[in-house]
C-alpha cells in the first residue's frame, strides 16, 4: 500500500511532487467526460519518467499481434485504444530559461482534484536565484460540451522583473507505450495556424486487417491576459504552436487561456472535423472561461445528486467512493451507445482500453441503478450489435454457436495470450447473466424478444457444443478452461465455468418458453430452434459435472486443486507480495493460491440459489487463500461477507475495493486506474452493508452498518421509483418518489407509500411510515 494523497470528502490533493511516482500521481489526477480523457499529465515540460496520454473515446488502432509461437486460431491483432494529440501542452520560459518541474527547484506546490465539480487545478512557485514565480492551472473537460477541453495557464512574476515567453501547442508526434512494435499509429492529413488559434488533424494509418481507420482534429483557440509584447504562430510536422511573449512586471499575472476542441469522424464528416471544431471554439470562447467552468460544474452536481453515496465517520472510505464514481462517470456515462467501458478508460493504455466481462458482471449493476434504463439497456444492446463476431470467434476454434470476445472493439477477439483467447471462455456467462440480470431489474421483457434470445441462443449453442459426455460418469464435463481465477490455466471442469454453463442453458431455456407463452412464434421459428436441441440442452443442463468434496463440504474449484499443497495467505512472506511480480509463472499456477473470486463467483451471480450454509462454508474455505492481484477480486468477497455477517473481513475488503488505486494496493496503478472494478466499492456497499437485492424481481434490502461508520445514505433507481436509502447506527430510512412500492426488508414484505417514507429500527423489527 502506498499512499500520497490527503484524506478530504470531495478531493485528492497532493502537496508534494512525487517525482519518483509521478506515474501514480498521473493515474490517480486523471480527468475524462466520455468522449475523451487524459492522465493527470502536466502542462509544461517534465523530462522525468512519465506517461503522457491522451485518448478518444472510441478511436482505437489493431496493432499486429506479436507472439512467439503462432497457433492456429490467435487473433490477427491486438485492438488497442491510442495514444492521441497531447493538446494541453503549454511550455513555459523565465528569462529565456525553460522550466522543466523534474529540474527547476519549486516551493509550495498544491496539486487538487475537485471531484464534486471535475476539476484540476495545481499551484506552484518556481525558485530561481531568490527570483519567484508563482504558477496557477485550472484544466477541466466540459460534460456540458464532451468535445471541448478548457485550461487556464497563470504566471505572475512574485518579487522581479524580466521576461517570460509561454508556447501553447498542439504534438501530434505521440506513441503508444504498448505498442507491439514500437509503431506510429498517426499520419498527418493538415495543420494550419495562425496567431490565437491553429488546428491540426490526424489519421491512423491504414491497416491490413479491414478495421476503420478514424480522423481525429483537434483545434485551439486562445485568449490572453496581461501584457503581451509579441506573438509568433509556428509548425513543424505533426506540431503547431503560438509563442507568447510577455513582460513579466512584479505582482502582475499573465493569463492564458487555451480553448480546445476534440472532433472525430467518428461523429462528423470527415471534411467538416475542422470546421466543426472551429464553431465550438467560437462559441465557448463567447462564453468566456468562468461561463464554461460554471456549466460544467452544474452538469457534475446534476450527476452526484442522483448517484451520490454519503458517509459519516469514515473519511477514508467516503474519499475512496466518490473517487470511484467520480473516475466511473468521467469514463462512461452512457450518451453513445457505440461505446463500452475499458478497463482502464481514459487513463492507461494496460488492457488495451477495449471492452471485457468487467462490463457485464461488475459495471451493469451500477449503472441499472444509478442512471436512466436505457444506459444499461445499451450495454447489452452492443453485445447483440457484435454477435455476428461471437459466432466467428467460436467457428475459429472450430466450435457451433456464439462465443463472446475477451477483449474487444468490434466483436471480434483480439487478446492474444493462448490462456485467456482460447480458455477463458466462462466470459460467455457474464453475458448471458447481464441479460437476465437487465430483465430482472428492469422489467423489460421485449428486451428479450428483440435482441436478448439472439444472444441467449448463440452462447447456450455454444456450451452445448464446447462440453463432452463423460460415459463413465455419465455427466457432462468441460476440459481446458481458465476460470476467473487466471493463476490456474488449462485445467478441467472449472467448477464457475461448468456451473455458469448449466445456468445459461437452462436460462435459454426459460426465455424460449416465456416467448412461446407470449406469442413471438415467429422470433423462435426465425432462430430455428427445434425440440431436439431444446431437449439436448435440458439434458445437459440437468446432468452437468461439478466438482464436490464430501468430506470438505464445499465446490471444489477444478478437478486437481484438492492435489495442491493448501495453505493460506498468511503463511506467505511480506517479501513474496504481491505474487505476480515476485513469482515465477511456473511457481504462482503451481501454487493454490487465488487470484480473484471463482466459485464465489457463481455464488455471487446465482445468489438465490444457494443457501447461508453453502455459501459460508465455500467462503471460508477459499478467501483465506485468495491474494486478491486482480482488482476485480475484493467487491465480490466484501458483498459475500456482508450477507454472511462476517462485518470485518466486509469492510476490509470494502476499503480494498474503494481504495485500491488511491493507496495503490497491488502495486500497479502507475498502469492507469482500474476503471471497471471501480463499480465494486458501489456494489460493497449497496449490494454488501445495505443487501440489496433484485431476485425473483423483487427488490429487497437487509442493511447493516459498519462500526467505524456513523451514518450511509444511497441513491437508486428501480423501474419507475428514485429511491433514497439511509442508515444510521439506530434505523433504516427508504424514502421514495413514485408510485407504492413493495419491496422485502429484513425478509419481511412492506409497502412505502406513493411519495413516502418508510422507517424501521437497524435490526428490522417494528417501524412506521410517513
Amino acid at each position: 500500500m502506498k499512499r500520497l494523497f490527503e484524506i478530504n470528502s470531495w478531493k485528492i490533493i497532493e502537496t508534494e511532487l512525487h517525482k519518483e511516482n509521478f506515474r501514480l500521481a498521473e493515474s490517480v489526477m486523471s480527468l475524462g467526460n466520455g468522449h475523451m480523457g487524459m492522465r493527470g499529465n502536466f502542462e509544461e515540460s517534465f523530462s522525468g519518467d512519465h506517461h503522457q496520454g491522451s485518448y478518444i473515446a472510441g478511436v482505437w488502432f489493431p496493432d499486429k499481434t506479436r507472439v512467439g509461437w503462432w497457433k492456429n486460431g490467435y487473433p490477427e491483432y491486438f485492438g488497442k485504444v491510442i495514444n492521441s494529440t497531447n493538446f494541453i501542452g503549454i511550455r513555459l520560459f523565465l528569462d529565456g530559461e525553460e522550466v522543466d518541474l523534474n529540474k527547476a527547484k519549486i516551493k509550495e506546490y498544491y496539486r487538487e482534484l475537485d471531484m464534486q465539480h471535475g476539476v484540476l487545478t495545481r499551484t506552484f512557485t518556481v525558485v530561481d536565484n531568490g527570483k519567484e514565480t508563482l504558477v496557477e492551472t485550472v484544466r477541466f473537460l466540459s460534460v456540458a460540451e464532451p468535445e471541448l477541453a478548457v485550461i487556464r495557464y497563470s504566471v505572475t512574476a512574485l518579487n522581479y522583473e524580466g521576461s517570460m515567453k509561454l508556447i501553447p501547442y498542439l504534438d501530434g508526434d505521440v506513441r503508444n507505450e504498448d505498442a507491439n512494435y514500437d509503431e506510429d499509429f498517426w499520419i498527418e492529413i493538415s495543420k494550419d495556424v495562425q496567431d490565437f488559434q491553429g488546428h491540426l488533424v490526424m489519421k491512423t494509418k491504414d491497416n491490413p486487417f479491414g478495421t476503420p481507420t478514424f480522423q481525429v482534429a483537434v483545434a485551439m483557440k486562445l485568449a490572453v491576459q496581461g501584457e503581451m509584447t509579441k506573438m509568433v504562430a509556428n509548425m513543424d510536422t505533426e506540431y503547431v504552436d503560438n509563442v507568447i511573449e510577455a513582460r513579466a512586471a512584479q505582482g502582475k499575472t499573465i493569463h492564458v487561456y487555451k480553448y480546445v476542441a476534440v472532433t472525430t469522424d467518428r461523429d462528423h464528416e470527415a471534411a467538416n472535423l475542422v470546421h466543426k471544431g472551429q464553431m465550438i471554439l467560437e462559441h465557448s470562447y463567447q462564453k468566456g472561461f468562468d461561463g464554461l467552468l460554471e456549466e460544467h460544474r452544474q452538469e457534475w452536481l446534476k450527476r452526484w445528486s442522483r448517484a451520490d453515496v454519503e458517509i459519516s465517520g469514515d473519511d477514508e472510505a467516503q474519499q475512496g467512493i466518490r473517487f470511484n464514481l467520480f473516475q466511473l462517470f468521467s469514463t462512461y456515462y452512457g450518451e453513445d451507445s457505440r461505446l463500452n467501458i475499458g478497463p482502464k478508460g481514459f487513463t492507461g493504455e494496460k488492457y488495451g482500453g477495449a471492452t471485457y466481462w468487467d462490463t457485464e458482471a461488475y459495471a451493469i449493476p451500477l449503472y441499472l441503478s444509478t442512471a436512466d434504463a436505457s444506459v444499461a439497456r445499451n450495454l447489452c444492446i452492443y453485445r447483440h450489435n457484435q454477435l455476428d463476431g461471437a459466432y466467428g470467434n467460436a467457428r475459429k476454434q472450430g466450435i457451433k454457436g456464439a462465443l463472446y470476445p475477451m477483449v474487444t472493439f468490434n466483436g471480434i477477439e483480439c487478446h492474444n495470450e493462448w490462456e485467456i483467447t482460447f480458455e477463458e471462455i466462462h466470459r460467455n456467462g457474464a453475458i448471458a447473466y447481464a441479460i437476465y440480470n437487465y430483465v430482472n431489474y428492469t422489467g423489460d421483457r421485449e428486451y428479450l424478444q428483440e435482441f436478448g434470445v439472439d444472444v441467449l441462443i448463440g452462447i447456450a449453442r455454444f456450451w452445448a457444443d464446447r462440453v463432452h459426455f463423460n460415459k463413465k460418469k455419465q455427466l457432462y464435463m468441460i476440459h481446458g478452461v481458465t476460470g476467473p481465477n487466471e493463476y490456474e490455466n488449462n485445467i478441467n471442469n472449472n467448477w464457475y465455468t461448468n456451473r455458469i454453463a448449466m445456468w445459461t442453458l437452462s436460462y435459454a431455456l426459460e426465455v424460449i418458453d416465456f416467448l412461446r407463452k407470449n406469442s413471438h412464434l415467429a422470433k423462435l421459428q426465425e432462430l430455428n430452434i427445434s425440440e431436439t436441441e431444446m431437449l439436448e440442452w435440458k439434458h445437459i443442463a440437468a446432468n452437468m459435472y461439478l466438482p464436490y468434496d464430501e468430506e470438505l463440504d464445499v465446490f471444489v474449484q477444478h478437478d486437481t486443486f484438492l492435489d495442491k499443497d493448501l495453505m493460506t495467505v498468511d503463511q506467505l512472506e511480506p517479501s513474496d507480495r504481491p505474487i505476480n511480480q515476485n513469482w515465477s509463472w511456473d511457481k504462482i499456477l503451481r501454487s493454490c493460491f487465488i487470484k480473484q473470486a471463482d466459485v464465489l463467483q457463481g455464488l455471487y451471480f446465482l445468489n438465490h440459489e444457494f443457501s447461508n450454509e453453502e455459501k459460508r462454508r465455500n467462503f471460508e474455505f477459499y478467501e483465506p487463500m485468495t491474494v486478491h492481484e486482480s482488482s476485480l477480486s475484493p467487491s465480490i468477497h466484501a458483498v459475500l461477507a456482508a450477507e454472511l455477517g462476517m462485518e470485518k473481513k466486509a469492510y476490509e475488503m470494502y476499503n480494498r475495493t474503494a481504495r485500491l488505486d488511491l493507496d495503490n494496493y497491488n502495486n500497479d496503478t502507475e498502469d492507469g486506474l482500474h476503471i471497471t472494478s471501480m463499480t465494486g466499492s458501489w456494489l460493497a456497499i449497496v449490494q454488501g452493508f445495505a443487501g440489496m437485492r433484485t431476485a425473483n424481481e423483487t427488490l429487497s434490502f437487509a442493511p447493516f452498518i459498519p462500526n467505524a461508520w456513523d451514518r450511509y445514505s444511497f441513491n437508486i433507481i428501480y423501474r419507475s421509483h428514485e429511491i433514497k436509502v439511509e442508515v444510521t447506527k439506530d434505523e433504516v430510512i427508504i424514502s421514495q418518489r413514485g408510485s407504492e412500492l413493495q419491496l422485502s426488508l429484513y425478509g419481511e414484505p412492506k409497502t412505502i407509500f406513493a411519495n413516502g417514507k418508510l422507517n424501521v429500527p437497524l435490526n428490522g423489527k417494528g417501524g412506521r411510515h410517513e
